[in-house]
């Protein structure tokens, strides 16, 4: 009896732990696609929202940029769904699951209602860049916290007790904390590059010489970005030893994402996947990143940095 009764909660967080990792998977595959519609120009491909041209499978309509606009709107709605169930298994498990797993599971449903609700008035208004970089960065807040949640359910259970503050070391307790500011930095970031590439700036800039000043901001931001997340990647790498597959990650992601950046406009923005490759690199670096500050809440003694 004593084994079923610790194995039962443990097979519980394993299946939502695997729900919430494809929700992940799902989300940042869906913010690429979000980037691919951007770039091919098909945002208004669908004139009418929820239905495309008045039915669910556009049929005589159908081309590439219908079905980018139609896929996008049902990879969404299978997000959403998948979204509502992890929900509402959260709040029925809650006596068995981390008490931030419910929290988190109603935060990221909230989320993608008002993401759902931004994608509407991006069709209904036309496509203003303000709309559609709220819908952006909605994406990228719902991808952190839906990354989050996948590191607390994932994450297995300590039985070591925490250390008092007193005997923390000061890198210890201040870790939580300087992680969080390299997210919202790349956050920022993310939010600077929404604004340019909703304004076609960078496009604009190449072509014409107008709407520099963005193209000039997004790449100014990235210096400091890339080498706050490089800096925490190292002291990842230095003292925390459990997490150094995530700083791995991170750091070859914000790499990539500056390769990226040069490639698109070496490339003059002519090459849409290399563009599309951009965001969805931004995506999987904030995913990394909040996974990263989750997992400093997690552990015994805030994942004492280690000494050895």
């Amino acid at each position: 009896m004593t084994a079923i009764t610790f194995q039962a909660p443990a097979s519980r967080r394993a299946v939502l732990g695997a729900l919430s990792a494809h929700l992940l998977v799902a989300l940042i595959a869906l913010v690429g696609i979000g980037g691919a519609t951007r770039v091919m120009e098909a945002g208004l491909a669908c004139p009418d929202w929820p239905l495309c041209y008045g039915s669910l499978l556009p049929g005589r309509q159908m081309n590439l940029q219908v079905f980018l606009e139609w896929f996008h709107r049902l990879d969404a709605f299978v997000v959403g769904v998948g979204l509502l169930v992890q929900a509402a298994v959260s709040w029925w498990w809650r006596r068995e699951l981390p008490r931030w797993v419910p929290w988190l599971s109603v935060a990221a449903l909230l989320l993608v209602a008002v993401q759902g609700g931004l994608g509407a008035l991006t069709v209904t208004l036309l496509l203003p860049f303000s709309v559609v970089t709220a819908h952006l960065v909605t994406a990228l807040l719902l991808v952190a916290v839906l990354s989050a949640c996948t590191q607390v359910l994932l994450q297995e259970p300590f039985t070591t007790p925490r250390l008092p503050s007193s005997r923390r070391g000061w890198l210890s307790m201040a870790w939580p904390w300087f992680i969080g500011a390299v997210a919202l930095l790349a956050l920022a970031q993310c939010l600077l590059g929404g604004l340019m590439a909703t304004q076609w700036a960078a496009g604009r800039c190449l072509s014409s010489g107008e709407g520099c000043g963005w193209l000039l901001a997004h790449r100014l931001g990235a210096r400091p970005v890339a080498l706050a997340v490089l800096a925490a990647a190292a002291l990842v790498f230095w003292r925390r030893p459990p997490e150094r597959l995530l700083a791995g990650l991170a750091a070859l992601a914000v790499l990539a994402q500056i390769a990226l950046g040069v490639m698109s406009l070496r490339l003059t923005l002519a090459v849409p996947a290399v563009t599309v490759a951009h965001q969805l690199m931004a995506a999987f670096l904030v995913a990394v990143l909040a996974a990263l500050f989750s997992r400093s809440f997690l552990s015994p003694s805030l994942q004492e940095f280690s000494h050895g």
